[in-house]
């Protein structure tokens, strides 16, 4: 099979919609949970969520601590209950949607923001992966899927890009 027959008419490769779309709505749909338990949590302490499966497995744990809103780096910079200070999963569903979104415009621009946001989710990832570990000492099962997911997102918007951007360059020497 020939790598004419794995990319569309644009140079994108053919899974990628598709694998978009399933990473993004698992996202969303992660983020949108993640956001529940800590409003249930909020309103009622005793709240036990499916995903507290001990101890030190717990994400309505994670999700409650200060690390739970703005990455526990806003509240530095104003008060813990500022309008800026708004909980990780909320902005896990403006990143989503971005996502979702900017995937259905084919432009090497779009394809760049693509890349950008997902670095920059990447990063998040890494340092919310390693408050989780080393600060809090607990395993959240919502929290690493949602990394994995951000990790997934970025493979494919760099697969995005070379592909665009291969095709440009056929383009232009033709």
């Amino acid at each position: 099979m020939s790598s004419s027959h794995s990319v569309n008419v644009t140079g994108i490769p053919k899974w990628e919609h598709r694998v978009r779309f399933i990473l993004c709505f698992l996202g969303l749909v992660l983020s949108v949970y993640a956001l529940h338990v800590e409003l249930s949590r909020e309103n009622d302490p005793e709240y036990r969520a499916m995903c507290d499966l001990g101890h030190s497995v717990s994400c309505s744990k994670v999700f409650t601590s200060r690390w739970g809103r703005g990455f526990g780096l806003v509240q530095i910079f104003t008060s813990k209950d500022s309008v800026l200070n708004q909980p990780n999963s909320v902005l896990g569903i403006i990143f989503y949607t971005l996502q979702l979104g900017l995937g259905q415009q084919v432009s090497g621009r779009s394809a760049f923001f693509l890349v950008m946001f997902s670095w920059v989710s990447v990063a998040g990832s890494l340092y919310l992966a390693a408050i989780l570990a080393f600060v809090l000492g607990d395993f959240c099962v919502v929290c690493v899927s949602t990394y994995i997911v951000n990790f997934a997102l970025l493979y494919t918007n760099l697969k995005r890009r070379t592909g665009l951007e291969g095709h440009l360059k056929r383009g232009k020497r033709e």
